[in-house]
């Protein structure tokens, strides 16, 4: 048996996972294609492209839609086109 002090922060715990989960679902998704190389391209815009897992021309990803993701796609919006969501 927890004392009530731990079971108190696990409940806090379990409330605040259960809201990140339902943020995400909310946010929905968006997908990305890789159109253009990342030959000649600078080293911080391939870690970008591998970070959005776009490591092939033509791949495409669904990727949660939230604002780090927005700004990574914003960083390689020459090299990547955002499709339209089904």
């Amino acid at each position: 048996v927890l004392p009530p002090m731990m079971r108190h922060h696990l409940q806090q715990k379990q409330r605040r996972s259960l809201m990140a989960k339902a943020k995400a679902k909310a946010a929905g998704t968006v997908k990305v294609r890789r159109i253009r190389s990342g030959i000649g391209r600078p080293q911080d815009q391939k870690a970008t492209l591998d970070g959005l897992g776009l490591t092939r021309m033509n791949r495409v990803r669904e990727l949660e839609d939230t604002p780090a993701v927005r700004g990574m796609i914003d960083k390689v919006k020459h090299l990547v086109e955002i499709l339209p969501a089904e």
